[in-house]
């Protein structure tokens, strides 16, 4: 027995209606119409089917038992697909689904709290954080890996659009019995002479420090490099040197009173948090909101300690 050929949406969507109606008249009505037009659909549908579908009782169309079915099967079809467009236009519409978001490390003391405050407000979508160092990140851009990055230095080897949101206050540090901690206004060049612990080459936070110090014609010495803010907060509460990091990695320290914030020449440095993409990329409705978010309900908004 040969196979079926699969009807038209079409003829279904006009079968249905003659099955709903009992008439190809009021179905041609309802579908605007003529009732040949109608009329042929349905015998083309029957020829496809190889069965007729409706049989004529004195003035009144019934359905024959393959009618029944072609019926019913026309129904869940197109029931299925008017569902399938609701929930395509709720995607268009609503703010939600999956949220990929790469950070380098420092932004891990502040993004998960605005993520937080985001979920709140939209909950039906699904982040992902990955805390990664700026390497790293620059390859996850090269890879298109993620919906966004939040980075406090752009990258110039990628094609991207980078939107600045918070402020990012970039201040020397030392434990409490420092000698340097009360003095006023530091002279940047004094603190060539110290231990410093650094930032990895490559850092964000490191490269605006290094910009800073090569315009003021200042080399620091490299006393130790870490590549991640608990390690250099540590080795400063150790005694083991002075440091240059974001206030928001040192709330916690300076509450209590771990870690003392430096009057260092041209300190504190304030720079921007970026919110990054691909430059052409289609951001989601999850990505587009979060971004949204972060430019218009936080940018500005103090995360950090103020320095008194």
């Amino acid at each position: 027995m040969a196979g079926v050929i699969a009807p038209t949406l079409q003829q279904m969507r006009l079968f249905e209606a003659v099955a709903r109606h009992g008439s190809i008249t009021r179905a041609a009505e309802e579908a605007h119409l003529s009732q040949p037009s109608v009329s042929m659909q349905v015998r083309s549908l029957e020829e496809k089917i190889g069965l007729p579908l409706t049989e004529q009782h004195g003035k009144s169309m019934h359905l024959t038992y393959a009618g029944e079915v072609v019926a019913a099967a026309s129904r869940d079809i197109l029931g299925r697909l008017g569902e399938m467009q609701a929930a395509i236009e709720d995607m268009h519409r609503e703010v939600a689904g999956p949220l990929s978001i790469a950070v380098v490390s420092t932004a891990k003391y502040f993004l998960p709290q605005l993520l937080g405050d985001f979920k709140r407000r939209f909950p039906r979508v699904e982040p992902r954080l990955q805390i990664a160092n700026r390497e790293t990140l620059l390859v996850r851009i090269a890879a298109n890996a993620d919906d966004l990055y939040i980075m406090g230095q752009t990258p110039e080897e990628e094609a991207v659009v980078a939107e600045p949101f918070l402020e990012n206050v970039i201040v020397f540090a030392a434990r409490p019995d420092h000698p340097l901690v009360g003095q006023a206004n530091i002279p940047l060049s004094r603190l060539a002479g110290e231990d410093i612990i650094h930032r990895e080459p490559g850092s964000g936070t490191r490269q605006a420090v290094d910009k800073l110090c090569q315009s003021r014609g200042v080399t620091l010495a490299t006393h130790m490099e870490f590549d991640d803010s608990e390690a250099i907060k540590q080795g400063v509460i150790s005694g083991l040197g002075i440091a240059y990091l974001s206030l928001h990695a040192l709330r916690l320290e300076l509450v209590a009173g771990e870690i003392v914030v430096l009057d260092v020449e041209g300190f504190p440095l304030r720079r921007r948090w970026f919110a990054v993409h691909r430059r052409g990329k289609h951001l989601t409705n999850a990505a587009q909101g979060f971004l949204d978010f972060l430019k218009l309900e936080e940018g500005g908004k103090p995360l950090a300690p103020t320095l008194g």
